[in-house]
């Protein structure tokens, strides 16, 4: 279905929270490292509750090796100084959505790698600096799921 890339996240109930999402939504999860925790941190665990089993996760190295792992999909940025709004944008399947770090955004050269055309921003108030990263994520991936018609959803 579509892809969803943590860069370098640094912590883990948020990281807890985007696994119960993607195996709620069919999302892959990629975790690029450095990790600002470990993989079996108990506030992981529990924000993530029994989701883990229910989600593929993969953890690269770096930016370079989740991209050949990505094998072709398009790299779309979410940050708050992009033009586009996540909203307006046209997502396809295989679609994957890069966050960045909690504290400090994706860097410089992540952004330049990915391009304008393919960052995307969350509107929020002019006062306003960042919405919580797990928070951020929701949004985006339902949107884009939305626009591609909840494909794979469960009948319930």
């Amino acid at each position: 279905m579509m892809h969803v890339v943590l860069f370098e996240p640094e912590i883990p109930p948020n990281t807890g929270n985007v696994i119960r999402l993607c195996a709620n939504t069919g999302a892959t999860l990629h975790l690029i490292e450095p990790l600002g925790f470990r993989l079996d941190d108990k506030s992981l665990r529990r924000s993530g509750l029994d989701y883990h089993d229910l989600a593929e996760l993969r953890v690269h190295g770096g930016l370079d090796a989740c991209v050949d792992a990505l094998d072709g999909a398009r790299l779309l940025a979410v940050e708050t100084g992009a033009r586009l709004c996540y909203a307006d944008f046209a997502y396809r399947p295989g679609d994957a959505l890069m966050f960045g770090p909690e504290t400090r955004g994706l860097p410089a050269h992540v952004r330049e790698r990915i391009g304008e055309q393919h960052s995307l921003h969350i509107p929020m108030r002019p006062a306003s600096r960042s919405l919580n990263l797990s928070n951020a994520v929701a949004l985006v991936v339902y949107e884009a799921w939305r626009q591609l018609g909840f494909a794979m959803r469960s009948a319930t």
